[in-house]
């Protein structure tokens, strides 16, 4: 078994993004040396592992206005804007989701590390819709566990090229890195992970289709490859069809409905966010109501 996954299981308390991000920081050892996350493991094996306490949080807090779908105690629900990163990185240490979420909550999980507090989940920059993050670290252990389980309801609105042969269809293709185009993921790649997305067409034009897409994984771009590898690419999109991307202010894409059991109570929780006004506009200017 890989020592990443001998690790989950071995200590449930915490996630197996916890356990990577240690191994990758020297804090796990086997047999007296670092291993690679995807090591395998066998008996008579030593493992040591050591989880130091989460770093202090040092992005700056800025007023930023956030639409709150829900809040409690445990974590918060937001309708995440379209060009708004999720965390701080390269090129994108202000404005972001986080420097949001610490001026608005006086607590955030710190599993995440200094620079995403709080993140259970990422959204691309450009799509817009529900996010949930986590105010302490077992409401953010057990929601990453769902993820991890892919328990969690997980639907998209996309607005895509062309009228789609099938009206409703699962798309089952393996993505992973483009091996010309880093930028890119792929479905032709030899190595990668299994992906599975559903849709079903809402309405079509002449020049384009509204369409829903339930994840049943969470790749990296796995609506975006999947309807571009159907020939039906995301209207905006100007990584994966950057002819048809003009004519928009960004890739129509749209986290429409997250649902989830409440890591604390257990009580099913469902929320959906409302359409914004530039997706509405990108619909009728393809000639679709919606």
């Amino acid at each position: 078994m890989r020592i990443d996954r001998h690790l989950v299981t071995a200590l449930p308390e915490l996630s197996r993004s916890r356990i990577q991000q240690l191994i990758r920081s020297g804090f796990v050892r086997l047999n007296g040396a670092i291993p690679r996350p995807h090591q395998i493991v066998r008996t008579g094996d030593q493992i040591e592992l050591t989880n130091p306490p989460p770093e202090k949080i040092e992005t700056r807090p800025e007023a930023i206005p956030l639409e709150i779908l829900f809040e409690d105690d445990d974590l918060i629900v937001i309708n995440k804007p379209a060009g708004m990163t999720v965390h701080p990185g390269a090129g994108h240490h202000e404005h972001t989701l986080v420097n949001a979420l610490l001026h608005h909550c006086s607590t955030l999980s710190g599993i995440g590390g200094k620079e995403r507090p709080g993140i259970v989940h990422r959204l691309d920059k450009e799509t817009s819709g529900c996010l949930v993050a986590a105010k302490n670290d077992v409401a953010h252990r057990e929601l990453s566990k769902q993820f991890t389980a892919r328990t969690v309801e997980k639907i998209y609105l996309a607005l895509v090229a062309g009228k789609l042969r099938k009206q409703t269809g699962v798309i089952e293709n393996k993505i992973g890195r483009h091996p010309v185009h880093r930028q890119r993921m792929s479905v032709s790649s030899s190595r990668g992970r299994v992906a599975k997305t559903q849709y079903r067409v809402f309405r079509s034009s002449e020049q384009a289709s509204l369409v829903e897409c339930k994840l049943h994984s969470g790749r990296t771009h796995q609506i975006r490859v999947h309807l571009h590898h159907l020939g039906n690419p995301l209207l905006g999109d100007k990584i994966y069809a950057p002819k048809l991307a003009k004519d928009f202010p960004r890739q129509m894409l749209h986290a429409w409905k997250l649902g989830f059991r409440h890591p604390r109570t257990g009580e099913w929780k469902h929320f959906e966010a409302p359409l914004p006004e530039d997706f509405k506009e990108a619909a009728a200017l393809s000639g679709l109501q919606v």
